[in-house]
């Protein structure tokens, strides 16, 4: 059963991220502040859900957030930062775009850097555990995985509407044909 953190008076702000293991496009951050009251049965961590119960959620969370927010870092930023630190710019943005400014910031994983005055908690699977976190995982990873169909159409060798950018078999195999293109990574292992 997903909870809240901190107590119901308090603005708390999940942040996660999608992308972070892919060889190719954007890493895609969320930022959401749900309701004190919130509850939706499907919501759990964006992994262990179907693409179909996420679109779902997407919208609903959407729509019931207080505040929600979506950013994303380039791979051209996540070559020149690495994919940790892309990661947490992009969370960066996704919270200064928040409409609401939260009390409290709830990370998925281990590793953040401090964000203007406001109080954080890392929380190592915290989109399986905190409900704005896994609500935030479901928007990063429906945002990123429309990014990718999108690029898709540019660039159907890759089969990133299947793969969505990640290292499979196919996609590495399409990079040693086709050679990479500017929505790879240039410094991740492409082969």
């Amino acid at each position: 059963m997903l909870s809240r953190f901190a107590d119901q008076n308090s603005f708390e702000a999940g942040c996660d991220e999608a992308g972070r293991g892919c060889l190719a496009g954007p890493v895609v951050a969320a930022s959401v502040i749900l309701p004190p009251d919130y509850y939706h049965p499907l919501l759990n961590d964006s992994k262990q859900i179907s693409e179909k119960k996420r679109d779902i959620l997407r919208f609903e969370i959407e729509r019931e957030a207080i505040s929600w927010a979506v950013a994303t870092c380039t791979p051209i930023e996540i070559d020149q930062l690495n994919i940790l630190w892309a990661s947490v710019e992009a969370m960066h943005r996704a919270v200064v775009k928040l409409p609401q400014r939260p009390d409290i910031l709830l990370i998925d994983g281990n590793r953040f850097k401090q964000f203007e005055d406001i109080p954080h908690h890392c929380m190592v699977k915290g989109d399986a555990r905190f409900l704005s976190i896994a609500a935030a995982s479901i928007l990063a990873k429906t945002y990123r995985d429309e990014i990718m169909q999108t690029l898709d159409l540019e660039f159907p060798q890759y089969q990133w509407k299947k793969n969505k950018g990640y290292p499979t078999k196919d996609h590495r195999a399409a990079i040693e044909l086709h050679g990479a293109c500017i929505h790879h990574r240039k410094t991740f292992r492409l082969l």
